[in-house]
């Protein structure tokens, strides 16, 4: 008898028939390497944060803030934004996706718990709306383009819409702002060794997101694996989000008067480099999957050892700065 596991057309459990769950799929991966990897935001000392932030001075205190409320306001929104794709996969009868990315959205509440802790610690707890007012691209990528591709889902979870979502998701608002954002972090903080509950923070978001950016990676490989055709969404949906998530790094640095240096002296080209590398880079791997059979592309764990690879590189390179 053929059972489906569909949402709203369930006639059977997946977890119920021949041989169970497939713990080698690559979700099923994410999920087992996340359960190890548990953190509790609330365990995280942030007294020396305090002390750290108030030695900084107005100008250090500022780009702190507005990196900082940039993060706590991107992982609220993505934590209520991907509910759809936990529906679309499944509508799409895909258990163990559902699965991964219950503990994906679980993971990114966590992460709005930790920034917040972070913010009441160090004693800000007025609006900080204004230290995001004056970026125009974040408002375009965090209130309009994240969510309608997300949403465009609830209607229509085609593998387009599919592909749309993800590459908005996990390869701009993770792969690009976010990653270069915790590489942001990390030149502060290290290069000053400050902010230690901030780097344990950003370690343990870090370690999470990039199994996020895998299963992303993983997602638009399978789609177009089935239909060579996508990969041309892929990369349609890439160019017409660069532009407004290059906007988000560099709206920053038009606030320096001609001739200021920026603080903890981030460099806005070594910062474009670094994320345009990233991009390119996981594009790559979505084309590497063309023409690849979907057995295959269901247990390959390329795009994780992908993402690890990023960071043994930027461990090494920050070591080395």
């Amino acid at each position: 008898m053929t059972r489906s596991i569909e949402h709203g057309k369930r006639t059977g459990f997946a977890s119920l028939g021949r041989g169970g769950l497939n713990f080698d799929s690559f979700p099923m991966r994410l999920f087992a390497k996340g359960n190890a990897r548990h953190w509790n935001p609330a365990d995280i000392d942030l007294t020396q944060d305090a002390r750290d932030f108030a030695a900084m001075t107005e100008g250090e205190r500022w780009w702190t803030t507005m990196l900082a409320a940039q993060f706590m306001a991107g992982e609220e929104s993505v934590t209520q934004d991907l509910q759809p794709f936990v529906a679309a996969m499944a509508a799409e009868g895909r258990l163990a996706d559902e699965m991964y990315l219950t503990q994906f959205v679980f993971e990114e509440a966590k992460h709005t718990e930790a920034f917040r802790r972070w913010f009441d610690a160090v004693d800000l707890t007025e609006d900080l709306h204004p230290f995001l007012a004056e970026n125009e691209a974040y408002g375009q990528i965090f209130t309009q383009e994240l969510p309608q591709s997300l949403y465009a889902l609830a209607d229509d979870p085609s593998p387009r819409n599919q592909i749309r979502a993800s590459v908005t998701y996990n390869h701009i608002v993770e792969g690009t702002l976010a990653l270069t954002g915790y590489y942001i972090w990390a030149k502060i903080c290290k290069s000053r060794g400050i902010l230690p509950g901030m780097q344990k923070i950003i370690k343990h978001i870090g370690d999470d997101e990039r199994r996020h950016m895998a299963w992303g990676t993983f997602t638009c490989r399978r789609h177009v694996a089935a239909d060579d055709s996508l990969f041309d969404v892929v990369d349609e949906r890439m160019q017409e989000l660069l532009v407004p998530a290059m906007g988000v790094v560099t709206a920053p640095f038009d606030r320096l008067a001609e001739g200021e240096e920026p603080p903890f002296a981030i460099d806005l080209n070594e910062l474009a480099e670094y994320a345009m590398d990233k991009i390119g880079r996981r594009l790559g791997a979505i084309e590497s999957a063309r023409g690849a059979n979907l057995l295959d592309i269901d247990v390959d764990a390329s795009p994780e050892v992908l993402e690890e690879r990023f960071h043994t590189e930027d461990q090494k390179e920050l070591a080395a700065a």
